[in-house]
């Protein structure tokens, strides 16, 4: 697939992201298909990552840890202190230089003792920011409870904050980060391949004309009958003989090859930031658009009547309300039969239409069937 168009407009008063891969023209084809590698769409069934856990303390914070209300940070370190030979009451304990956090990351199929992984923390107490802080040591545990993992080092956020209370500034989120390379793996899983036999290849996202393409990519390789497609989301391969024993050398081979990635037509609307992002194959049935804004406002104003002079009245206050209404004009726009992205945004760029009025659109295309794509809502 040819990548002609990929950029961001501004349509009215707010962003509307659309990213999309268009059609070349005319001559294109009705459904745009992108050319990837076998190891950007395929993994080999049961070699998986394994999510690791663990509960630690970020320490060296600038009085923005937890606080009294949080008991268990302050047990948790007295505890540790406890471990170093030094015995303090957790009740004792009135630092706010500490904050609990959850350690959590992923151990990778293949990672071997010495390694090294990257670690999200968060903040699980009352703690106002990790800004500043340092992991210390913590096992990081697999779902069998063996600790896989040590996590350990000084945190990035991402962002910064400072002040206190109403003089206070933050840019982005504070009680998050990660620490790059933070954690030292010392357990690796025990992940054994095949000999030989046959192997699974599985797609990360399921469709019957994707796994057709990659068993034949494969037969192409490998010569006909090595791979068929079970389901829309797997690939079934026997391995040749000359790969017995050498199945590592078969995936290098084959995560390589070049194969055409089929994928459904979709429309992703976010509500809550207005952003709507087009996919490649989204067609437009016949259609007009008709768009227009409907406002009204209503204001309250107080006035106050002051009664004359020596007339023993009272002085009262009169509200006095003003309701306004405006409509825009509506245009309204003709959209032909399979109509292509380039058509749609050109027409909601005659609108007018804000993200918002994008969103309330796509639905409504949607609604009346004109709009030959999935709708999502996230």
């Amino acid at each position: 697939m040819q990548i002609t168009r990929r950029g961001r407009l501004r349509l009215g008063g707010g962003a509307l992201l659309l990213a999309w891969l268009a059609a070349g023209g005319p001559a294109a084809a009705q459904h745009d298909t992108a050319t990837v590698r076998v190891k950007d769409v395929a993994t080999l069934d049961g070699v998986q990552p394994m999510p690791l856990i663990g509960y630690g303390l970020v320490v060296g914070l600038n009085k923005t840890g937890d606080r009294r209300q949080t008991v268990f940070s302050t047990q948790t370190l007295a505890n540790m202190l406890q471990n170093l030979g030094l015995v303090v009451p957790g009740q004792a304990i009135k630092v706010e230089n500490v904050a609990a956090v959850l350690v959590t990351g992923e151990l990778p199929a293949f990672a071997r003792p010495g390694a090294r992984l990257d670690v999200t923390v968060s903040s699980v107490g009352d703690a106002r920011s990790l800004q500043g802080g340092t992991l210390i040591a913590t096992a990081l545990r697999g779902i069998d409870g063996a600790v896989y993992a040590l996590a350990q080092g000084p945190l990035t956020l991402g962002g910064f904050g400072g002040g206190r209370g109403g003089n206070s500034v933050q840019v982005n989120h504070l009680t998050a980060g990660r620490v790059p390379g933070g954690a030292l793996v010392q357990l690796g899983q025990q992940t054994v391949l095949p000999r030989g036999g046959t192997l699974t290849l599985s797609l990360r996202d399921a469709d019957f004309a994707t796994a057709r393409r990659l068993a034949d990519a494969i037969n192409l390789e490998l010569g006909d009958g090595a791979a068929r497609p079970i389901d829309a989301g797997t690939v079934g391969l026997v391995v040749p003989p000359r790969y017995e024993g050498a199945v590592p050398e078969l995936m290098a081979q084959l995560e390589q090859l070049p194969i055409d990635v089929d994928a459904p037509a979709r429309v992703v609307v976010n509500e809550r930031t207005g952003t709507v992002v087009v996919g490649a194959n989204v067609r437009l049935g016949l259609a007009a658009v008709a768009h227009g804004n409907l406002s009204v406002r209503i204001s309250t104003r107080y006035d106050v009547s002051q009664p004359a002079p020596f007339s023993s009245g009272e002085t009262q206050i009169v509200p006095q309300e003003r309701v306004e209404v405006d409509e825009a004009e509506a245009r309204l726009v003709a959209l032909p039969e399979g109509a292509t992205l380039d058509a749609v945004v050109q027409a909601l760029n005659a609108l007018g239409a804000t993200p918002r009025d994008i969103i309330a659109i796509m639905q409504a295309l949607r609604s009346a069937g004109a709009l030959r794509a999935e709708l999502i809502v996230i």
